[in-house]
């Protein structure tokens, strides 16, 4: 049976009404992995014909949540960066990504970012989804053309981030 957008955003929808804080967040994971694993799913959001970096698919009116299509066509390598307020999921459709985890060292003071550490890193395959909490910290490092499938708690767009700078980067 086909895995449709539609049943993607059912099922987060009803795991959300039923687990506040985040409780729900291995469901959404395996909703997520299940739709990186319907081939009708993939060529439907991630098709030849779709090259926009970031394309919001659907926006939740009740929730909030958003199902974002990311594609990277060449190589890339992220700054280490939070969701604000926001919790989200990233799910691996093609390609590898490397999502290191950081943590804070020095929490940010006035205008000054955090200073964060490398913690450890994570190397999403296709099928894998991963579930980042409020505040956690990651960046994702790309070789080659990368595809995601990435749940935000709330529009991203409309979400305001902290400075992050990595211990020991040069000033901005």
């Amino acid at each position: 049976m086909t895995y449709t957008l539609e049943n993607l955003a059912t099922d987060i929808r009803q795991t959300l009404q039923g687990n506040p804080d985040n409780q729900g967040s291995s469901d959404i994971c395996q909703f997520v992995e299940q739709a990186l694993g319907d081939e009708t799913f993939i060529s439907t959001y991630f098709g030849a014909d779709k090259t926009r970096p970031r394309h919001i698919i659907y926006e939740d009116p009740d929730f909030g949540f958003c199902v974002c299509v990311h594609i990277s066509q060449n190589a890339k390598n992220g700054n280490p960066h939070d969701h604000g307020s926001s919790w989200a999921v990233y799910g691996q459709a093609e390609g590898v990504t490397e999502m290191t985890h950081w943590r804070i060292v020095e929490p940010a003071a006035g205008d000054s970012a955090a200073l964060v550490a490398q913690v450890e890193t994570l190397v999403m395959k296709p099928g894998m989804a991963h579930f980042y909490q409020v505040g956690d910290i990651h960046a994702p490092n790309r070789s080659g053309k990368s595809m995601l499938l990435r749940i935000e708690g709330a529009n991203l767009d409309n979400i305001k981030r902290s400075k992050i700078k990595p211990v020991g980067a040069p000033a901005a």
